[in-house]
């Protein structure tokens, strides 16, 4: 037993993405285009199945349904926590994304409005940037299902940059 850990984690100080810092990681994977890789550094969104994608001009996550996801049987509906915790995570991907940090957004605050049920189907997320300053962003985020135009849940995100300069 003891062997196989000491290999899994020499198998894992030898993946490219580990021995680079967070940041050069992120750098990389934007230079590759890879929006999926993104999810892969960040475990909670991957056990989340959040998937991320270039739609048009716009990042938008996507959450993929998944029957533990549901946190009210009766209707049935999509767990208010998991959907927070999506849409977090869909305006953590954009300002990465979109913006080069010296260090990693830390969320200052969150604050969501649940419009309607998020029903038993795919849910999605974008983000708009509100305020970038030197030290904190200010983001928008909305989540929807099959209509954009009718979301379940709208929030509101302070983020802290730190003593970061944005470049773009």
């Amino acid at each position: 037993m003891q062997q196989q850990q000491v290999h899994l984690c020499a198998l894992m100080k030898s993946s490219p993405l580990i021995n680079m810092t967070l940041l050069q990681s992120i750098q990389q994977l934007k230079d590759s285009n890879d929006y999926e890789g993104m999810i892969q550094l960040i475990p909670y969104a991957k056990s989340m199945g959040i998937e991320t994608s270039l739609v048009g001009d716009k990042i938008v996550s996507t959450l993929p349904f998944m029957e533990s996801n549901i946190g009210n049987p009766t209707l049935p509906a999509l767990h208010g926590g998991l959907v927070a915790g999506f849409m977090e995570n869909a305006a953590l991907f954009h300002l990465l994304w979109c913006f080069e940090l010296k260090k990693t957004p830390k969320v200052i605050d969150f604050s969501i409005d649940y419009l309607r049920p998020g029903l038993t189907e795919t849910t999605y997320s974008h983000c708009d940037v509100i305020r970038l300053g030197r030290r904190v962003a200010l983001c928008n985020i909305k989540a929807w299902q099959a209509d954009s135009e009718k979301p379940i849940a709208i929030a509101r995100g302070h983020f802290l940059l730190s003593a970061n300069e944005p470049i773009g």
